[in-house]
């Protein structure tokens, strides 16, 4: 029986999450934790007449040692977005502060589970959660992932469009790196089936694959960012991992991982240089079972994309392992 904890599960990602994992037949317990109105949100899922129990958890009276105790998979959405007058080193403050409060609650309550980070910024907030993972003495790099799925997801239907294809999904394109900005880079040379991307197009396609979510806030007026696919691509890649923990075979999605510790991934470090890095990762029982690395395909043009990418991931990274090293004053 497997236990699945949401970790901001009545936010705008959290809620379509939890409905899309409430519908999972690999979910059998379904645990909603936020600090408001996670009762109301299993409530209204409990409803729902598919297999498995649902209930919500409040941050008062224990309610994140209550959600994770027994949990095998935890997915972290939470997190508040950017308001007016913030700066983005405000709002990574406190999104950095919610995610160290949260994984210290799996150190402590669910040391075993697979932990999924979606709160942004990715880039750092996977390094934060691998350091308070380290000072419980719990760090498994087999089982911490940051969620990159939906820039796969955006992947695959902006190349579908340009080329001109109907279904999306059955374009597989790599995409590695990051999860923010030109820290993304598709693999477009490496799109299966092959596909032939114009010249005058190329260029394009990876700026919106890469800055897709800037589409989403444009069309929501400022008033939000993008929650429904990430909810999407946060569930795809759950059910990937509890395919592998399940022993389903060839189950493999890029994902943002401790290099040094998965399979394959120390060759991947030495040719880019950093410790985290998106690649495509083969999923077993115990997780990252080995890192698939497409970097000796790649083209040139993707080189240089790569370059760009680290330049940005070596701030991103050295900020997410500084905020546990030297907390800012409260």
């Amino acid at each position: 029986m497997v236990k699945a904890v949401v970790a901001g599960a009545a936010g705008g990602i959290g809620q379509p999450l939890s409905l899309l994992l409430k519908l999972s037949p690999y979910v059998q317990d379904l645990a909603l934790y936020d600090v408001v109105n996670s009762p109301g949100v299993a409530a209204d899922l409990s409803h729902i007449s598919t297999e498995g129990s649902v209930k919500g958890y409040l941050s008062k009276d224990d309610g994140l040692k209550e959600a994770m105790t027994g949990a095998d998979i935890v997915v972290i959405p939470a997190g508040i977005p950017r308001k007016p007058g913030m700066t983005r080193d405000d709002l990574f403050k406190i999104n950095a502060g919610i995610v160290r409060d949260i994984v210290t609650g799996v150190a402590q309550y669910a040391p075993n589970a697979f932990v999924l980070i979606i709160s942004n910024p990715v880039n750092s907030t996977v390094p934060i959660a691998a350091e308070v993972l380290k000072q419980h003495k719990v760090f498994n790099p087999k089982k911490l992932f940051g969620v990159t799925t939906l820039d796969v997801v955006r992947a695959q239907t902006f190349t579908a469009s340009v080329v001109g294809a109907s279904d999306p999904a059955k374009f597989t394109v790599p995409v590695i790196g990051g999860h923010s900005g030109d820290t993304i880079v598709p693999l477009l040379s490496l799109t299966e089936p092959k596909v032939e991307i114009p010249q005058d197009k190329y260029e394009a396609l990876v700026n919106r694959i890469q800055f897709g979510g800037d589409e989403v806030v444009k069309a929501k007026d400022g008033a939000g960012s993008a929650t429904l696919s990430m909810a999407y691509a946060g569930f795809r890649f759950a059910e990937a991992v509890l395919k592998g923990a399940a022993g389903e075979k060839n189950i493999v999605e890029p994902t943002f991982v401790f290099l040094d510790g998965v399979e394959g991934g120390a060759e991947v470090k030495k040719a880019v240089g950093v410790d985290y890095f998106s690649v495509p990762v083969k999923f077993g029982p115990s997780g990252a079972e080995s890192v698939q690395s497409p970097l000796n395909s790649i083209s040139e043009t993707e080189k240089k994309l790569i370059e760009v990418a680290v330049k940005g991931l070596q701030g991103n990274i050295a900020k997410g392992v500084e905020f546990i090293a030297n907390p800012p004053a409260k």
